[in-house]
């Protein structure tokens, strides 16, 4: 370096090697936040489909589209709380925090994923802009204000998941149902609440504005209310009049235990201190990926195999 030259700050992407860069740009994205977006799939694989080449196609295509956009949403939301994040303990290590990615670099990159998966959608899947263009306008307005209100901010958390849904069917051009979508709700606001929780024993209510009238006995109590709503939906769900006559029976009432098993085991590991991270932590407990697969694995054969004929009782 010679004696004229300014050090290098953090941040300066004049002076980290562009493999830094890259990094830390794909750690700005939060690929691991994509799984997320397995509820845009959900409804192909109910709705019949996932061996039918045009809905399949159209769903991988959608999904494609929301993880594009979610990536843009993440940094817009890290550029936005980069001051607050650098007084976390774990969040002052994201790289607009730390300053290993630029907010100039972030912000540009934000904009080419928001329109790369805008195009996406509307090149293959124009049925589901709609439904992406809410998603990103909500998720802005919780970025910038609604995150800030208590109990508000997990109710627009959930309903993110039902757009997920609702962008999924329009994808693979099937109706889903009321029940799948309560329960789609309910399962996400069950996962936001935990989170919650999470946060306010580990930090207090310094770590987030919305939980400064909140008490973990309090978010454990709406938790539990969310828990037995996503069961009894889920239930209602597979012997409902419109979910039997698609599939020619009852036969998805099978699976209900491994739903109960799930939701069980997610609330046992948050009592051993687990439930900051659902995206992440389901792949950290070997009972609970084996349940998922376990439950995917039955409901994909009772959708795709047995006959239709085929009724429990």
């Amino acid at each position: 370096m010679s004696v004229c030259q300014a050090p290098a700050r953090p941040g300066d992407l004049r002076y980290p090697s562009t493999a830094m860069n890259l990094a830390a740009l794909a750690r700005a994205m939060r690929p691991g936040q994509w799984t997320k977006n397995l509820f845009v799939v959900a409804p192909v694989l109910f709705g019949k489909g996932l061996f039918a080449p045009g809905p399949l196609a159209r769903t991988i295509a959608a999904a494609a589209a929301f993880c594009a956009v979610a990536s843009a949403l993440y940094m817009v939301n890290d550029i936005a709380d980069r001051e607050r994040d650098r007084l976390h303990p774990v969040k002052k290590t994201r790289p607009i925090a730390s300053g290993a990615l630029s907010i100039q670099g972030a912000a540009g990159a934000s904009a080419v994923l928001a329109v790369l998966g805008f195009i996406t959608a509307g090149l293959f899947v124009p049925a589901t802009l709609g439904a992406l263009l809410s998603y990103a306008a909500l998720t802005l307005v919780y970025s910038y204000a609604l995150k800030k209100v208590a109990l508000v901010d997990v109710l627009v958390i959930a309903s993110g998941f039902v757009i997920r849904v609702v962008a999924g069917a329009k994808a693979a051009a099937v109706q889903p149902s009321h029940w799948l979508l309560l329960c789609t709700f309910f399962l996400a606001l069950f996962l936001a609440l935990g989170k919650r929780k999470k946060e306010l024993l580990d930090q207090g209510s310094v770590s987030r504005a919305s939980l400064s009238a909140a008490t973990p006995e309090l978010l454990g109590d709406f938790q539990n209310v969310a828990l037995g709503i996503t069961i009894v939906s889920y239930t209602l769900y597979t012997v409902a009049p419109e979910t039997v006559s698609w599939y020619g029976s009852d036969r998805l009432l099978v699976s209900v235990p491994f739903v109960v098993f799930g939701l069980f085991r997610w609330r046992l590991l948050e009592v051993r201190g687990g439930g900051e991270d659902p995206s992440s932590d389901v792949f950290l407990d070997p009972a609970l990926l084996i349940n998922v697969a376990l439950w995917g694995a039955v409901c994909g054969a009772l959708i795709y195999l047995v006959p239709p004929s085929y009724t429990l009782w």
